[in-house]
């Protein structure tokens, strides 16, 4: 299974960035995807996660109103659209994919057993 993240790059306080997560060796739509973010010297801390089909979603209570989790089945995706970016954002951001099927542990690092290369996000004040 490889997990394929990109979109990151420099955006200014209040801009946005689309992330995106290309999966592959495994069909994502049995299986919460999430993100998570590492910023130096933090531990990763998840940011946010889509059930199966996308119809539930959960986020840490900092990106709240503000990022949105999104998935394709078809195309085996999954997408993190951030607006109203902070310099506090600022991290890697990792996807991941749930260690099985259905499972339902979304918010910690030990239910996520595929992760991406991660992608660097800088937020600039």
């Amino acid at each position: 299974v490889q997990l394929q993240a990109s979109g990151g790059g420099l955006a200014q306080a209040g801009g946005s960035l689309r992330l995106s997560c290309a999966a592959s060796g495994r069909t994502i739509s049995t299986y919460f995807m999430g993100w998570f973010r590492q910023a130096p010297g933090k531990q990763r801390e998840f940011v946010a996660a889509s059930s199966w089909s996308g119809g539930s979603t959960y986020y840490v209570d900092s990106v709240k109103g503000r990022f949105t989790i999104s998935r394709d089945n078809v195309k085996n995706t999954v997408h993190l659209q951030m607006n109203s970016l902070k310099p506090e954002d600022t991290a890697v951001y990792y996807c991941a994919t749930s260690r099985s099927s259905y499972s339902t542990i979304y918010d910690i690092r030990n239910g996520y057993n595929y992760w991406g290369q991660g992608t660097l996000v800088t937020v600039s004040s």
